[in-house]
């Protein structure tokens, strides 16, 4: 079949249609052609592929609103698997790698030591697509507490209150969770916001 035979018997096929539901019955393809029969049969798998992978990306976006509301702003460290593979990898803004569910929470803790208030509450951009996500939202917290710096060493807490932009993509599996995030924010702005910046 061509493109404009397609064409054609799409056409064809969808004002059959809605002269079928404007007579208020419903469209009954044994009357089709078998070009028609053919062409309904392809888009009813394509809208049930669509549709599947609809639910998919849609489940993914739940799973990672989630793990930033709740698991990662209420340090729920034990529910980290519901949204990351055991071995999963993550990239960091200073472009250290780690590999494993352990490693990573290990890179979330220090955060909240010096800000335990800290929290995301919001995605302003949600995007789903096959077996990827994008998502940006704000880290909000206040330097609240000393910030271990290495050697036995702190910085002083200012009280500065912090509002840093954030994105994530991550890749998922079959089985529901990433295998693969990568992690974007400006520490610069983040030191600067809470007045450890020039």
């Amino acid at each position: 079949m061509n493109a404009r035979t397609a064409s054609l018997t799409l056409a064809t096929l969808l004002s059959t249609s809605a002269l079928a539901q404007d007579l208020g019955q419903p469209l009954n393809i044994s009357q089709l052609s078998p070009a028609d029969q053919a062409a309904v049969s392809l888009l009813q798998k394509q809208v049930a592929t669509v549709a599947a992978q609809r639910k998919v990306e849609q489940a993914n976006l739940a799973t990672f609103d989630d793990l930033d509301f709740n698991v990662y702003s209420g340090q729920k460290w034990d529910q980290l698997g519901k949204s990351h593979a055991k071995d999963i990898t993550v990239h960091y803004p200073d472009g250290r790698t780690t590999k494993g569910l352990d490693a990573h929470i290990e890179a979330l803790k220090p955060m909240f030591v010096f800000a335990p208030d800290t929290a995301i509450k919001e995605h302003p951009i949600r995007i789903a697509s096959g077996e990827w996500t994008a998502v940006t939202g704000y880290v909000e917290g206040t330097f609240s507490q000393p910030m271990p710096i290495g050697g036995g060493k702190t910085l002083a807490p200012t009280g500065k209150k912090f509002k840093l932009g954030m994105a994530t993509i991550g890749h998922w599996t079959k089985d529901g969770v990433m295998d693969e995030e990568w992690l974007f924010w400006d520490n610069a702005a983040l030191m600067q916001q809470m007045g450890l910046g020039q």
